[in-house]
């Protein structure tokens, strides 16, 4: 296994020379081993060019690249350094980091020189077992000063210009200890106050020792200059090993288009070389000196990638700045293609601290009434930082807003190039689909043929007769022994043999008579009843089986399948003796008044009438999960043991559709209304646009409510709580951490309510219990999980405990009893309670808040002294008090990680802070700032008890650093932001208040501090 590191280019490195430029090179060392490029004369922006690889022993070790500059008279000057650890390149799914600017590091934290420029480089593992070898494109300085290693030589080589390398015998001693996790190793790359490296080898460059090596250029089996575009996919289809499709990326869907086009020629459209798609989208963009480099094979053949470069147009935002995307194939197999591109903009503020990552899935849509073939076109992205910044919401957000005008123009560009798939063409699909289809039907005889015409049968019968005719033509024997008359024992061993034989060929028999009968009986399936009443009318078409498991030695089974959807089954009719059966039966489920969440998809083996049938596997349909159109024709895989093993599968094509019309959220609302017993107004479009876009959910799912509350885990979680007809979701976003899943309704089998206790900060607790193995994408949120493998979830502190839990009990209880229980139900609700007016303001979509400074002062204590007023000590509650806040009370710092701890805290206004007399809960973060010398705490507010007070939290960010040492005490930096939940007209006037509030108690709070904690 061998490690490759390109070294492409640097810049804005500092000068060394007098002349105000420097003649720098890269020196390279892995362990013992040492490499160094070419020097680049008088250049601060130099490019390199150049390719090593190093034998790898010892994922431990850390790959240590040096930029030098050449002094022929005194030793070389130090410029810039980066560590990299080898095992975070390894960790990496494809064992690459690919091409990526790398900020390099002083050579200690006391240098004039902060900044000292980046570095380009392409970082991964090739699995070819090379040894230490170089292949640079360019001439590759090296010096011959010790021998070279026998480990270096290559027989691929024997023909070219040996290289020596420079061979360390004493390198800095190795660090040895506990195995680092990914997050230090990280940072140790990236963060600035990690420990440089701080000796340096003197090197002396006497002309007379350089030796100046040519290396003759290799044929690379990897990659061929003028291989084209469609060997290059001939080739990474030939070696794909099956690998699944990616799944979208977490930050949101800019595109997903159905269009009339193959998915390979919609492939070649978007990233062949030869393709004119991008040059046309750079001029809509307005995107200048686009350059598009060749697919290239890395890595021993195993990725395809190539590089994409161009100017971007400058925004109101930000100037002109270029940009440089990298493509690589995750996947392409002929019919599905997905790639990754990442982009970075290092010329931007910030640039070096993130990627922006895209990924375009292609996969077949379904077919088309014209017989046409049809595409589907997924882009999703995510920001990857790669060190942590203050200013990641910001980023996060003007890139949000920058990628969506991009893809607009993209979408825009590519319907202009290529039809879009239109819906009515889709709908329509369905009669012809399911006109198509023509179940074959099975006679008696047929079936009688395939019970009866068996071995058993002919020995059975032949027997039977064989016994009849030697009864016919044998005399009466004499009795004998223990006989009697009209009792005729066997007279031998042989005779009793043959009798055993007999009665079990019979019993064999006679049961496959029975099995006959009830085959015959329940040979007709429901294939053909028509659904009736309007509502959501659910159609599932059962056209074939493949590789269906058997129970029996025959190799073969007697499979039927059956469909279960809220509450109503459909059953398939038997098909016997096939391994791969053909059923071609279209099921329809009468129509239902809610729209469905889940079907539950069965296979079982017929067994007779008195056996229970063994299920061959199973499956289930989530209309949540899945894209409808995605579900019009659909391979789905069963699970179970047997059907994992043989790798069985189900063909299906399911429709759903409404016959009601376009009026269902008023009509579904007004039946909810009696059902929960709580008046609810119709959200607008873009509420349960946001809604269905934080929680990936299908265009028919309504928002119904929404409660601001904390998910009880190991610390209070504050976020909201969602619940539609089908679903509860929770999201949260905490110091830009976001946590966010969703569980059915029906897979909830108890609702509990815990009093309140100190823990709970005085509010009652609801516990969800899910039913075992239900509710596993959400399993993060849980709290704990039970001995019978149940999730647990808490929910608490909620604004109004008493909506939030009736509406809870009343959905479930709606969704999961029968109809005559949910009759029963609503009617006592609606005797004991009149309807309550729906609370007004919509729900907006929920994005990083905006901070700006309302706070600083410098006090003269230390930042260790003045962390007192968060360490829930005496000075703590002097504050408190001093503030007005009554039944102070808070948790213990708890540690998430090795940096960062949080506490939860609870008090009461009193009644001349606010004549409501309001709570407050609230959670606190503190970590250590980057240098150490300070600490940066970060407070969630929410308010209950007074007007409006669920419309808002309020974020604060507390930055606490040391001065200068002659300066002595600290320095205080407080940021203020209100994250509005629902909107409001009286925004600008509840801002107002709570900021006025807020600075008031920022005076007091470090007024106090500073007199209590100064030396007297």
């Amino acid at each position: 296994m061998k490690l490759v590191v390109r070294v492409i280019e640097a810049k804005n490195l500092p000068p060394t020379d007098p002349n105000g430029l420097s003649d720098p090179y890269v020196r390279l060392q892995l362990g013992k081993h040492r490499f160094r490029t070419k020097v680049i004369k008088k250049s601060l922006n130099p490019k390199w060019n150049e390719e090593f690889s190093f034998r790898v022993d010892d994922l431990n070790e850390e790959l240590v690249i040096s930029v030098m500059d050449e002094d022929k008279f005194f030793n070389d000057d130090f410029v810039g350094q980066l560590r990299v650890p080898i095992s975070i390149v390894f960790e990496e799914e494809i064992k690459s980091l690919g091409t990526a600017w790398y900020s390099l590091q002083p050579k200690s934290k006391k240098s004039k020189n902060k900044e000292s420029g980046e570095i380009r480089l392409s970082i991964y593992f090739s699995q070819k077992n090379a040894s230490m070898e170089s292949n640079g494109s360019d001439d590759l300085l090296l010096h011959p000063r010790t021998k070279e290693s026998p480990s270096r030589s290559s027989p691929g080589h024997s023909n070219s210009s040996s290289l020596s390398s420079e061979e360390i015998t004493s390198a800095k001693d190795e660090k040895s200890g506990t195995h680092k996790t990914i997050t230090g190793r990280i940072a140790q790359i990236f963060n600035k106050s990690s420990d440089i490296y701080s000796t340096r080898r003197s090197i002396d460059l006497d002309p007379s020792e350089i030796c100046k090596v040519e290396v003759s250029e290799m044929n690379d089996e990897d990659q061929s200059s003028n291989e084209t575009f469609e060997e290059a996919m001939r080739k990474i289809q030939s070696e794909d090993q099956g690998n699944e499709i990616p799944s979208n990326l977490p930050a949101g869907v800019f595109i997903d288009q159905l269009y009339v086009i193959a998915p390979e020629d919609l492939n070649e459209l978007l990233f062949s070389s030869d393709s004119n798609f991008l040059k046309s989208l750079a001029e809509v963009q307005g995107s200048t000196e686009l350059e598009i480099g060749p697919w290239k094979f890395e890595n021993d053949g195993e990725i395809l990638k190539r590089l994409v470069t161009y100017v971007k147009a400058p925004s109101k935002l930000i100037k002109a700045v270029k940009a440089y995307e990298e493509h690589t194939y995750l996947k392409a197999d002929g019919k599905n293609f997905a790639v990754l591109a990442s982009v970075s903009t290092p010329d931007v503020m910030y640039g070096s601290t993130f990627r922006v990552e895209i990924l375009y899935v292609i996969t077949p849509g379904p077919e088309l009434p014209t017989g046409e073939q049809c595409s589907r076109l997924i882009v999703s992205w995510r920001m990857n930082f790669l060190q942590s910044t203050m200013m990641k919401g910001m980023i996060e957000n003007g890139a949000r807003q920058g990628m969506k005008e991009s893809f607009d123009q993209y979408a825009t560009l590519l319907s202009e190039t290529v039809k879009p798939a239109d819906p009515k063409d889709l709908s329509s699909n369905k009669e012809q689909a399911l006109a198509s289809l023509h179940a074959e039907p099975e006679s008696d005889w047929r079936l009688a043929v395939q019970y009866f015409a068996n071995f058993t049968v002919f020995t059975t019968v032949f027997m039977g007769l064989y016994v009849l005719v030697h009864i016919w033509l044998a005399a009466p024997s004499t009795i004998q022994g223990l006989e009697f008359g009209g009792l005729d024992l066997p007279d031998s061993i042989g005779e009793l043999v043959f009798c055993a034989v007999l009665v079990l060929q019979g019993e064999r028999l006679l049961g496959i008579i029975s099995r006959f009968i009830k085959a015959r009986a329940q040979k007709g399936s429901d294939h053909g009843i028509k659904a009736q009443g309007d509502g959501w009318l659910l159609t599932v078409a059962l056209i074939e089986g493949s590789n269906l498991a058997s129970v029996d030695s025959s190799g073969l089974s007697d499979p039927y399948v059956v469909f279960t959807c809220n509450g109503k089954t459909r059953t398939s009719s038997i098909k016997f003796q096939k391994s791969n059966p053909t059923w071609n039966e279209i099921f329809e489920f009468d129509a239902m008044d809610d729209p469905p969440s889940v079907m539950d998809v069965v296979v079982y083996d017929f067994d007779g009438p008195f056996d229970d049938a063994e299920s061959l596997g199973h499956a289930e349909i989530n209309f949540l999960k899945a894209n409808i159109t995605d579900l019009a024709d659909v391979w789905v895989p069963l699970e179970g043991k047997l059907a994992l093993a043989c790798q069985s599968k189900l063909h299906l094509r399911i429709f759903l559709d409404n016959t009601r019309g376009g009026n269902v959220a008023k009509e579904y609302l007004s039946k909810m209304e009696k059902e929960v017993g709580k008046k609810i107004n119709l959200r607008s479009p873009q509420t349960n646009s946001a809604f269905q876009k934080l929680f990936g959910l299908p265009a028919e799912e309504f928002l119904i409510n929404d409660f601001t509350c904390h998910l009880k885990r190991k610390m209070p979680l504050q976020g909201r709580l969602f619940l539609s007809a089908r679903i509860i979701g929770f999201h949260a976003n905490l110091f830009g951490k976001k946590t966010r899943f969703f569980f059915l309704w029906e897979d909830i089998e108890e609702i509990q309510v815990i009093p309140p206790t100190f823990s709970s900060m005085g509010s009652p607790i609801i516990v969800i219990t899910l039913r075992k193995g239900r509710g596993v994408d959400a399993r993060h949120g849980a709290k704990t999980q039970d001995e019978q493998g149940r999730l647990k979830f808490h929910f608490q502190s909620f604004v109004s405990f008493n909506v939030a839990h009736r509406t809870i009990m009343a959905l479930w209880k709606a969704r999961s009893l029968s109809p005559e229980q949910k009759v029963e139900f609503v009617e006592e609700q609606s005797d004991s309670k009149s309807l309550i007016s729906e609370e007004s303001g919509s729900f907006l979509d929920l994005d990083d808040v905006s901070m700006s400074e309302i706070y600083s002062c410098s006090l003269s204590i230390p930042a260790s002294y003045l962390m007192e007023i968060f360490s829930g000590g005496e000075l703590d509650r002097r504050v408190m008090e001093k503030l007005g806040y009554l039944n102070y009370s808070y948790t213990p710092w708890v540690s998430e990680n090795r940096d960062i701890s949080e506490r939860a805290v609870y008090y009461k206004f009193e009644k001349r802070i606010s004549s409501y007399k309001g709570e407050v809960t609230s959670t606190q973060q503190r970590s250590p700032l980057p240098d150490g010398k300070g600490w940066l705490v970060e407070e969630l507010m929410n308010l209950h008890g007074v007007p409006l007070g669920d419309y808002f939290n309020i974020h604060l960010r507390y930055q606490i650093e040391d001065l200068p040492p002659k300066a002595k005490g600290c320095r205080v930096q407080v940021l203020f932001g209100i994250e509005w939940l629902k909107s409001s007209k009286n925004q600008k006037r509840l801002t107002k208040n709570i900021l006025q509030n807020v600075q008031e108690r920022l005076k007091v709070t470090f007024g106090l501090a500073e007199k209590e904690l100064s030396p007297k």
